[in-house]
């Protein structure tokens, strides 16, 4: 099954959602029966928020905001077993999170439920799932630990890198291999060529999709292109962008600027990047995932 036309709809982990620092240390230091012992103990204790918890809530409020059938969901994909998770469901009934569906894999990966649900976008903090989902065409993004961020209203804000995120890796290849020179070059010589599509194009699409229905006034979602490129290699990607009749509210073009100060800025509750040093510097910023995606994270 492929993402459903009715919904957008964003799976998401468990320690994604709230923090579950502590269980995860049980289960790695004691096992399976000690972190089910200690969660089913503590199952009425309220989990702390996790990093993707505001991005859930802002995601969520679009529903009311709508009116009519929900457009989008969160769907919980668990490694807990049902009996362990019910502190998530819990948790999640505390804080009035619209979240009904999941699955619960007892210790299993549950990358392979992304498809049968119909999930534009999987975010979790177990790279493997990541990579697992990446492979079956979904967007998805491995959530970096960060610090504390202020969230200033209701408006999602999603931040995107570019090459290998966006867009194929094309170019990146050319850079990787002959450097900034050959890149620029190869870029201005291609600049009315489209640039391939990369693992985030269609949830893109489906976040526009979504915006269309409130018109450009009073819209609770905008998008930003957050790149290291700078002219003239911006001119593909816009030229791109409009190749695919696709528009982004904002676009930075940075030059090799860091990005964490622009993120801020701009307001992101979340931010797409293909580099782990990016994503690592960007977290400090805003709630950051990491894409294990192109020539960046190819093994050596």
């Amino acid at each position: 099954m492929s993402a459903r036309p009715d919904k957008l709809v964003i799976a998401i982990s468990s320690r994604a959602l709230f923090n579950l620092k502590d269980s995860h240390q049980v289960f790695e230091e004691q096992g399976l029966q000690a972190f089910s012992r200690y969660q089913v103990e503590r199952e009425n204790d309220i989990l702390q928020k996790g990093d993707a918890f505001h991005l859930v809530e802002k995601f969520l409020k679009i529903n009311s905001q709508l009116g009519g059938e929900p457009r989008v969901e969160v769907i919980l994909l668990s490694r807990n077993s049902a009996d362990t998770g019910l502190r998530v469901f819990n948790s999640i009934e505390h804080y009035g999170l619209d979240i009904t569906r999941a699955a619960f894999c007892n210790g299993e990966s549950p990358y392979r439920y992304i498809a049968p649900f119909g999930c534009n976008l999987f975010l979790s903090t177990d790279g493997v799932d990541v990579r697992r989902a990446l492979e079956q065409g979904v967007a998805a993004a491995t959530l970096v630990a960060g610090g504390h961020r202020e969230h200033r209203d209701d408006v999602l804000r999603f931040a995107f890198d570019g090459d290998a995120v966006i867009f194929s890796d094309e170019a990146e290849q050319v850079y990787k291999r002959d450097g900034l020179a050959a890149f620029t070059e190869a870029e201005r010589a291609s600049a009315q060529m489209p640039l391939g599509g990369g693992p985030f194009k269609g949830f893109l699409e489906a976040l526009q999709k979504l915006q269309a229905e409130f018109g450009l006034q009073g819209c609770p979602i905008r998008t930003a292109l957050v790149t290291a490129r700078s002219a003239p290699a911006h001119e593909r990607v816009i030229r791109t962008l409009r190749a695919w009749d696709i528009r982004v509210d904002e676009s930075v073009f940075l030059g090799g600027l860091p990005k964490g100060e622009f993120l801020r800025a701009f307001g992101a509750d979340v931010f797409f990047d293909d580099q782990p040093a990016h994503c690592a510097s960007a977290a400090e910023h805003v709630a950051t995932g990491h894409v294990p995606h192109g020539i960046a994270n190819s093994e050596a």
